[in-house]
């Protein structure tokens, strides 16, 4: 991969890309998935790529292997939210990270996709937050919270009431601290398996970490998200051979 693909592919992640520099690209239609990969040269990975997530996580392809603990180590961090016309999305500060085996990613944002876009032997969620992480050598490593209704989610609560109403106008709190562990669920048992972005340009080698036990969130909670995004997931990609780990 060529190193303006690479930087192309970590702006857009990062939330530093300006709308109007890139070809649109949308959830249905002509700019929907099926058409990512025609919509610009870069985002031809979307269709030729062999490691493409989401993917369902069929229980005939994983394998329960001893895989290290992932190890959350993520700091209160000042709010700074953003509705970027595809996701909610909130850029966390530097200084919380993951260490998975002798591999540190830091964490640099989060955002949410309604329904999930991962699945789990054909079962789709309501919701499904991704924690985007990167390490010293600029790989990514993404962990996959999905979410049922059921109780509430204070954390939610935060996010939802401090999203600017304008689409790409930034929140940024000198006031509201947040800590995005209060996403992760009790167990943090997982799957792991390699694919890519769920967005163009669809770059692959992303490390991917899928806990297996989903957390919760209100009604309400699910509702207010679904009346700004009724529908912000990438269908599940083909998953060619690929092999699939659970942490036991």
């Amino acid at each position: 991969m060529g190193r303006m693909k690479i930087r192309y592919a970590l702006l857009l992640v990062f939330g530093t890309c300006l709308a109007s520099e890139h070809a649109h690209w949308s959830y249905s239609g002509a700019t929907g998935p099926t058409q990512w990969s025609t919509l610009e040269a870069d985002f031809g990975t979307c269709a030729s790529g062999k490691s493409q997530s989401p993917i369902d996580i069929r229980h005939e392809a994983v394998h329960d292997v001893k895989l290290p603990a992932i190890q959350f180590a993520y700091q209160p961090a000042p709010l700074k939210i953003v509705d970027n016309g595809h996701t909610i999305q909130v850029d966390y500060a530097p200084g919380s990270f993951i260490t998975v085996g002798d591999q540190r990613y830091e964490l640099v944002q989060f955002h949410f996709h309604h329904p999930s876009e991962e699945k789990i032997d054909g079962q789709g969620f309501d919701m499904v937050a991704h924690l985007v992480h990167k390490n010293a050598a600029g790989q990514l490593a993404v962990v996959a919270v999905l979410f049922t209704p059921g109780t509430g989610n204070p954390l939610l609560d935060t996010l939802w009431s401090n999203v600017p109403k304008q689409e790409n106008h930034e929140l940024a709190s000198g006031v509201v601290r947040i800590n995005a562990a209060d996403l992760l669920p009790a167990d943090r048992s997982y799957y792991a398996f390699t694919g890519s972005l769920t967005t163009p340009p669809c770059t692959e080698g992303v490390r991917w970490f899928v806990l297996r036990h989903p957390g919760s969130l209100s009604p309400q909670q699910l509702k207010v998200f679904a009346t700004r995004y009724p529908m912000d997931a990438r269908p599940v990609q083909p998953l060619n051979g690929r092999d699939i780990s659970a942490s036991k």
